[in-house]
């Protein structure tokens, strides 16, 4: 596409400040959210670029077989994903928003403003959207391989992840959340990492997803309080799942429960595994504690290495460490991973207490995957820092919230 100019150079987008705070999810806003974005970026020359930008809802038609349920990827909170073929033979994964969908307006809204600031190998594209009709859709390049959970937890398929290619896997994902963090034009907390939302590509590279739970997050501040919690079962942090306190360390946590799924090829909680092995962020630390972490590894791999599988495990524990200070960030994270001399600290217990609370609501918020639950509540328990409130309480809220500083 020739917006694909664009899209290579967003990295330097900039949007009014106004856009910095919650809009009216109203149907009509959307097209008009999409003009305003782009319209600042592009010149009176570009308009046949902008154009390009906008799919018509007959070509997306065609290109997904009218939307057929063979065509269909996944289902989320926002609605179906399907798979599409375009004329020019570009294969693409079309998101579209459910008409009683209140909900996906946000995340979808939300979606669309993120991703338009961001670029990054290790993060999915956004090559436009479809504001035609009563259905507003978003348009993104297809990746064949699914998502991570798809082959992980899947012991049929989980032989074609060997050692090598998880652990490329691991440093992809932590590369994307550094430039999540620390590199975007504005730091941005996905607040969903789990293995649904991260998408494989042809070559099994990891690609970040899902930005419908995502905010911005101002860089002079330390952490955000909240009386809405988004997230995922087991893959949240306890300090924001109790008490709304949110911060990079967050999405850092969940980024630990992560890497040890990916080392140990299962799920963060198995019942069927019994009270010993079910908790897998419990387990890893009790074998850790007694000399013998390796024995979370996968079985199913055939061979791997020790000392890398060791070191994952260890960062995985010292990503759910129960202190939030004693997390390290996204930047220690790629140190670690990339450098053969960097010496982990050795981890304290880490927070396995309070990651569920029993009275959640649950809606599916997997993109391309219909086996994870996201989950909104309201925090039962109030910060109980000084906080003068001015904050959007929607659930998807990228606006920005006057706080006092400081852990």
């Amino acid at each position: 596409m020739k917006f694909s100019s664009y899209l290579l150079n967003r990295k330097s987008c900039r949007i009014d400040p106004f856009m910095r705070y919650s809009i009216d999810a109203s149907m009509g806003l959307f097209s008009h959210l999409c003009g305003c974005l782009l319209k600042p970026h592009l010149d009176a020359s570009s308009d046949e670029e902008m154009s390009d930008f906008f799919f018509k809802l007959q070509a997306l038609q065609t290109a997904t077989n009218f939307f057929s349920e063979s065509n269909r990827l996944g289902h989320g909170g926002f609605g179906p994903v399907y798979k599409g073929l375009m004329s020019n033979g570009q294969e693409v994964a079309v998101k579209k928003l459910s008409l009683n969908s209140r909900q996906g307006l946000n995340e979808f809204t939300n979606e669309v403003k993120l991703l338009l600031r961001v670029q990054h190998k290790n993060l999915v594209m956004l090559l436009g959207c479809c504001a035609e009709g009563p259905e507003k859709m978003l348009v993104y390049e297809y990746l064949p391989n699914r998502s991570l959970d798809y082959f992980l937890f899947d012991k049929r398929k989980s032989a074609l992840l060997d050692w090598t290619r998880r652990f490329r896997i691991v440093r992809g994902i932590a590369r994307g959340l550094l430039y999540l963090h620390e590199e975007a034009p504005e730091r941005i907390l996905h607040r969903d990492i789990k293995a649904s939302n991260i998408l494989l590509d042809d070559q099994l590279n990891p690609k970040i997803s899902d930005f419908g739970l995502a905010r911005l997050f101002p860089e002079e501040q330390t952490h955000l309080n909240t009386f809405k919690i988004s997230g995922t079962h087991g893959y949240m942090a306890p300090e924001y799942a109790l008490h709304g306190y949110l911060s990079v360390k967050t999405d850092v946590f969940s980024f630990g429960i992560l890497v040890l799924e990916i080392v140990s090829g299962r799920k963060n909680h198995d019942e069927s595994l019994g009270a010993v092995k079910g908790d897998l962020l419990n387990y890893s630390w009790t074998l850790f504690e007694v000399g013998k972490s390796l024995e979370v590894v996968d079985s199913s791999l055939d061979k791997f290495s020790r000392d890398e599988a060791a070191m994952c495990i260890q960062l995985g524990l010292l990503c759910c460490q129960a202190n939030v200070a004693d997390r390290p960030d996204m930047n220690t994270v790629r140190l670690m991973l990339s450098s053969d001399s960097f010496t982990l600290p050795t981890p304290g217990k880490p927070g396995i207490h309070g990651r569920v609370v029993s009275h959640w609501t649950t809606t599916s918020s997997a993109a391309f995957t219909d086996n994870t639950t996201t989950t909104t509540t309201t925090a039962t328990t109030k910060p109980s820092t000084g906080i003068d409130f001015d904050e959007d309480y929607s659930r998807n809220s990228m606006s920005y919230s006057s706080i006092d500083e400081g852990r």
